[in-house]
């Protein structure tokens, strides 16, 4: 009884409605007084609350003198209350002020059961794509939601790192004092749910578990953007793997060596910086020639 009067309240109804709604369905038409009796409670409250409960489609008056009323079959009302409270969220939806339209915001979390929850949650809200960069540990966490994912349609994109794959190229920026400066940061993942919800963040390692949520377009974009060509060296290596290795080096080492070296870097500046002012100043000094050489003519 008591759970039935909780959810009538909250569905709106008052505890004095609550009560007088319980007690017609159980006893059958009655008037405000024998209600009033029933339930030891003022007749004038309970006469107040039955015309409001009529007025409201939630009771109904029957023909005759004394005024009796009767409740509704439970259909009749749930499908009353329904039909209400649908009217009211659409017109609120509607009718509410919506924001200004500043950016979605960066929201920062911490805690590793509180950010594997909310990414949970976002999985089973996904309703077309979901787009994964993550390490295998965090892939067998959530593989559970990632499935019925798949099962709901959900098409479901993996880029899947392990300790033995990838660490040269997925960290090839090393910290100022080398690579395993920046592996004892833990492992990196990363979701965009249907191309919008997106999370960023890091478990395990030296740090404690944390991430960064927003459905700020420039997230995903980048996120995006960086599981695309994730895809594209992937396949690269796949179909090229040995031609690729011999040109460019294991991972691409040839090439992360030519623009991460930050000595060669600086050296390369400086050089080109050099050669840039002399070839501008050359290129001046031609132009000037040939400006007077063509004033002489026209002269002439």
């Amino acid at each position: 009884m008591e759970q039935l009067l909780h959810h009538l309240r909250n569905l709106g109804f008052t505890e004095i409605e609550s009560k007088i709604m319980v007690d017609l369905a159980e006893y059958g038409p009655a008037g405000g007084y024998e209600v009033a009796k029933r339930l030891g409670a003022s007749r004038s409250n309970v006469y107040a609350a039955m015309q409001r409960l009529e007025r409201q489609g939630a009771l109904e008056r029957m023909s005759g003198e004394p005024v009796r009323y009767r409740s509704l079959k439970p259909e009749e009302l749930t499908r009353m209350i329904s039909g209400r409270v649908e009217a009211s969220l659409a017109f609120v939806e509607k009718s509410l002020p919506r924001g200004s339209g500043t950016a979605a915001p960066f929201l920062s979390m911490e805690g590793d059961q509180a950010v594997l929850d909310v990414l949970a949650r976002e999985l089973k809200r996904a309703q077309r794509e979901i787009v994964v960069d993550v390490w295998r540990e965090e892939a067998a966490l959530l593989r559970e939601p990632l499935a019925e994912a798949e099962a709901r349609g959900v098409k479901v994109l993996w880029a899947c790192d392990g300790p033995d794959q990838g660490l040269s190229r997925t960290l090839a920026w090393s910290g100022w004092n080398g690579l395993a400066e920046r592996r004892g940061g833990g492992r990196k993942f990363s979701f965009v749910v249907d191309r919008q919800w997106c999370i960023l963040g890091m478990r395990g390692g030296d740090y404690d578990t944390g991430a960064v949520i927003t459905e700020h377009p420039v997230m995903a974009e980048l996120l995006l953007h960086h599981f695309t060509q994730e895809m594209v060296l992937f396949q690269l290596e796949q179909d090229m793997g040995e031609q690729l290795e011999e040109r460019y080096g294991d991972h691409f080492g040839l090439i992360q060596s030519q623009y991460l070296n930050a000595e060669a870097d600086l050296e390369s500046t400086e050089e080109s910086i050099t050669s840039t002012h002399s070839d501008v100043l050359e290129e001046l000094e031609v132009d000037a020639t040939e400006i007077v050489d063509e004033a002489s003519r026209n002269t002439a």
